[in-house]
């Protein structure tokens, strides 16, 4: 069974954060430059929410605010789902379907250690399925 610590083992360990006072420009440009979706909203080492593209797109870009002039907690996911490192990666896609959200951060003994995406997911569970089709064929031809 794949757990979550494994693929927080593959990814680069650098996490990046914003805090809930920056503007959401920054927060953009971060991703933009980073070429990630989301990130986590961190105050004093504490998650205390995460800001994605969707929430940009919805609660700035639709209404339309300055992302300049908007700060980051004012358009935050809150509370924030988390799961930790043991989590099962197939139960973190159910909690992603079931809440319709597209990332995850990891949180182990209420630190904030990684995120991980529905991508990440994806590309674990169709790496994992290869490896079973390829051991039954060695099964099987052997």
């Amino acid at each position: 069974m794949l757990r979550v610590r494994h693929l927080l083992s593959q990814k680069d360990p650098h996490l990046w954060s914003i805090e809930p006072e920056d503007p959401v420009i920054k927060a953009i440009q971060l991703m933009a430059d980073k070429y990630i979706g989301a990130l986590p909203v961190v105050q004093a080492d504490e998650l205390v929410g995460i800001v994605s593209e969707r929430d940009y797109a919805r609660k700035v870009i639709l209404l339309g605010r300055s992302s300049a002039d908007t700060p980051v907690w004012q358009i935050m996911s809150s509370p924030v789902t988390t799961v930790s490192p043991d989590e099962d990666v197939h139960r973190c896609m159910e909690i992603m379907t079931e809440r319709r959200i597209r990332h995850l951060p990891v949180v182990e003994r209420g630190q904030l250690i990684g995120i991980i995406s529905i991508g990440d997911l994806v590309k674990a569970v169709i790496d994992e399925q290869q490896q079973t089709i390829d051991q039954l064929e060695r099964y099987i031809a052997g």
